[in-house]
């Protein structure tokens, strides 16, 4: 099965009642690993790259790794995503680059850091819109910052996020708000703002409703029942690998992500898609810090980077079956991009 559309997989995704992970890659052992789990599961999957790692990786290498992801699993349809692209002209080359979706984050200005104005939100979104369905390419939106309700505070990795104190209001995306945003922009799915915050350090204890607004969730889906919602910032930062990753030297702090039970009540109302990278990159790491500290002498990447590649399997296995994800691949429809732009023109 070629690449697909977002708008593809989400609305099955909607129809089956069960959420797609988007898990970031940077590298071949990333891929690797989400298509080996997906292969073992029968999963559908989203392998999404920031502006950081289409920089890190460059397009060429990454595109020919999208496809080798491809010829090797054709029957499991995979959606390439541009996350958080900063600006039209950011979502335009990752068209360009064959991207079958892509996100355009008016949350911030052009610079990724400064939160822009809904105006603004509203018109560089509907551009990128009126830019990607002619060639059959999914929009997502943003409305609302990421950031954290217990420091009222930004978050910025990778080079994305905002700076500084934010108020409640650019926290929490207003579910009012957001249904004009959708009417005007004509958006694909809508990520929100809840509390979460991409990286490790989401929140200082358990999360309960104070801090992570999943009421705002409810409230979106009774308003806006048809549209696929995005939570991102989503790992879970497991215990276990948090203690992996600092019994061989790490120095991670004490930390608690979003509890797996929470995101599966955001798919019971909406939530389609789920953004995953944290906990891939700690299982990663905390492989590597093992093999390195169990054998110093060793000095063959392939020794460490197969055990990194097999440790972020097992955590996209998990949340594959946890999302309710596994056993849909063969059902998603072989929807073209000529096809999706074509319902995008009669709709």
């Amino acid at each position: 099965m070629p690449l697909v559309p977002m708008r593809v997989l989400l609305d099955h995704a909607a129809e089956n009642d069960y959420g797609v992970a988007a898990f970031n890659v940077n590298n071949m052992e990333q891929i690797q690993a989400i298509m080996t789990a997906a292969s073992r599961t029968e999963s559908p999957v989203i392998i999404q790259a920031s502006r950081g790692a289409r920089s890190y990786s460059d397009d060429a290498y990454l595109r020919h790794l999208m496809l080798a992801a491809v010829e090797l699993n054709p029957l499991i349809p995979i959606v390439m995503h541009q996350d958080h692209g900063n600006s039209p002209a950011t979502c335009a080359s990752a068209i360009e680059h064959n991207f079958t979706s892509v996100m355009m984050d008016g949350s911030l200005l052009e610079d990724a850091a400064t939160p822009s104005d809904y105006e603004y939100n509203v018109r560089v979104t509907r551009e990128v819109v009126e830019l990607a369905h002619p060639h059959g390419v999914s929009v997502e939106g943003e409305l609302g910052v990421l950031g954290s309700l217990e420091t009222g505070q930004g978050e910025k990795e990778d080079g994305h996020g905002a700076e500084g104190v934010l108020s409640r209001d650019e926290l929490v995306t207003d579910p009012e708000q957001a249904e004009d945003f959708v009417k005007q922009t004509g958006v694909d799915a809508l990520a929100v703002a809840i509390g979460t915050s991409h990286g490790a350090y989401k929140f200082s204890r358990k999360p309960d409703a104070g801090v992570l607004v999943m009421d705002c969730i409810r409230d979106i889906h009774r308003r806006l029942p048809d549209t696929h919602i995005v939570m991102h910032g989503s790992s879970s930062v497991p215990q276990d690998l948090q203690d992996l990753f600092n019994s061989y030297g790490g120095q991670m702090r004490q930390t608690w992500g979003v509890p797996v039970e929470e995101i599966q009540e955001g798919i019971r109302h909406g939530v389609r898609k789920i953004n995953v990278d944290t906990d891939n990159r700690i299982a990663m790491s905390a492989a590597v810090r093992q093999i390195l500290m169990q054998h110093p002498d060793e000095f063959d990447p392939r020794k460490y980077l197969a055990p990194a590649r097999d440790a972020m399997t097992d955590v996209c296995i998990a949340r594959m079956t946890a999302f309710g994800m596994a056993g849909h691949a063969g059902a998603v429809p072989n929807t073209s991009m000529q096809a999706m732009a074509n319902r995008y023109t009669s709709s």
